[in-house]
């Protein structure tokens, strides 16, 4: 089980050991679930390491849980959970999964110093417009002391301040993300996107047969779907390497 991840261990181990205390067999849990006998034993050897959350909640409900438990979680989910469960199965609340901008009241022996090579200042642009030239107005605003593995490409790299809740809550407004410009991203990837030549956003890109789907993790906000020929709206204009909080 190499592999497989703390938190997924620990899943197999709580709903194995919740279908045991219930006198279970995987055949009358399968007939609970709706579920195959093969995905069940799946779940519980980690042969299957992300559970869809329509799936999570079913099996829940047939081992008298609730997801959270599975889950490991110490709260009930709500639908902001809900929605970066879906596009980040390994989450779980209160873990950092972003780096946070250095706190003032941090104490210095808890703080992470930066690198002393491969650090470059890199400009900061108020919008995504900007920083790729979409717009005239595409003067830094500020920079920003940054660590790039490979020092060559650090012109590749630029911050931008984020405006609006779309992304929330893995990208608040009020943050910033370093972008690193390349024109293609993989499907599942969050990426600076042009759309139709004047709309720059920040958004999961999920690629299908002749479609591109553009999702927000605020479920407020409707994934934007492009099919066929109208694909050719969306250009990549980066990907997304890191998430800075802005201070509370």
């Amino acid at each position: 089980m190499k592999d497989i991840s703390e938190q997924m261990k620990d899943i197999m181990l709580r709903i194995k050991s919740r279908r045991e205390s219930l006198d279970l067999s995987f055949q009358q849990l399968a007939d609970l679930t709706g579920m195959s006998k093969s995905t069940l034993q799946r779940y519980e050897t980690g042969g299957i390491k992300n559970i869809p959350l329509d799936k999570l909640e079913v099996l829940a409900k047939a081992l008298q849980t609730s997801p959270e438990w599975i889950l490991g979680w110490n709260r009930k989910m709500d639908d902001w959970d809900k929605a970066v469960y879906k596009f980040f199965p390994d989450f779980i609340p209160g873990k950092n999964y972003i780096s946070d901008v250095a706190s003032e009241n941090k104490e210095e022996d808890q703080a992470t110093p930066l690198p002393q090579t491969n650090v470059f200042m890199r400009p900061v642009y108020d919008s995504i417009s900007a920083g790729f030239g979409v717009i005239a107005q595409d003067v830094p605003v500020d920079y920003m002391p940054t660590y790039i593995t490979c020092p060559s490409e650090q012109d590749k790299y630029i911050w931008i301040n984020v405006h609006g809740d779309s992304m929330s809550p893995l990208i608040d407004d009020g943050s910033k993300i370093l972008i690193k410009k390349q024109t293609s991203v993989d499907s599942g990837q969050i990426a600076a996107v042009l759309v139709d030549d004047e709309e720059a956003v920040v958004k999961k890109v999920l690629y299908n047969d002749n479609t591109v789907e553009l999702h927000s993790v605020n479920p407020y906000y409707p994934p934007r779907v492009f099919k066929n020929n109208d694909v050719t709206r969306v250009q990549i204009l980066g990907l997304v390497k890191e998430v800075s909080k802005a201070l509370q």
